[in-house]
C-alpha cells in the first residue's frame, strides 16, 4: 500500500457519497497548492491526468 491509499481511503470515506463539480475540484486544487506551494508540480500534473483521461492514445 502507498502512503497516498491511506489518504484516498480518508477521503472516500468521509466524502464518497458526495457529487461534486470539475470546477469545485479545480477551486479546492488552486487552494490547496496557494497553501502548499511546493506541491505545484504534482498537483499540474494529477489535474492534466484527470484532464486527458478520455484521449486517445
Amino acid at each position: 500500500m502507498y502512503f497516498t491509499d491511506r489518504g484516498i481511503e480518508e477521503l472516500v470515506d468521509r466524502r464518497g457519497d458526495e457529487e461534486v463539480s470539475v470546477s469545485w475540484l479545480a477551486e479546492r486544487l488552486r487552494e490547496f497548492v496557494d497553501l502548499n506551494p511546493e506541491f505545484e508540480i504534482p498537483v499540474e500534473r494529477l489535474a492534466t491526468w484527470l484532464a486527458r483521461l478520455d484521449e486517445d492514445d
